[in-house]
C-alpha cells in the first residue's frame, strides 16, 4: 500500500481508509522487525483448544466472514 501512494500527497489529502492502512502496515512491518510475537507466553483456554481441534479435524462447521457478522449484527450465537 505504502509504495502506491504518492510520497507527496499531505497527509491531509489523505482517505481515513488510506491513513489505517499506512498505518497498520507500518506496525506490522516493525513488529516483524523486531521478532516480536505479542501473543508469545499467552495459553489458550481449554475450550478454544477443544474448538481447533474439532475444526481441524472436520467436525466443527465453518461459516463465511460476511454470514458471521449478520449474525452477530442480529444478535445470534456464533
Amino acid at each position: 500500500m505504502i509504495a502506491q501512494i504518492d510520497k507527496g500527497k499531505k497527509v491531509s489529502d489523505l482517505t481515513v481508509g488510506e491513513l489505517v492502512e499506512i498505518i497498520e502496515e507500518i506496525v506490522e512491518r516493525k513488529i516483524y522487525e523486531l521478532g516480536f510475537d505479542p501473543d508469545e507466553g499467552l495459553e489458550l483456554k481449554p475450550e478454544i483448544i477443544e474448538r481447533l481441534k474439532k475444526s481441524f479435524a472436520g467436525e466443527e462447521k465453518t461459516i463465511p466472514h460476511d454470514e458471521f457478522w449478520a449474525k452477530v449484527e442480529q444478535g445470534e450465537d456464533v
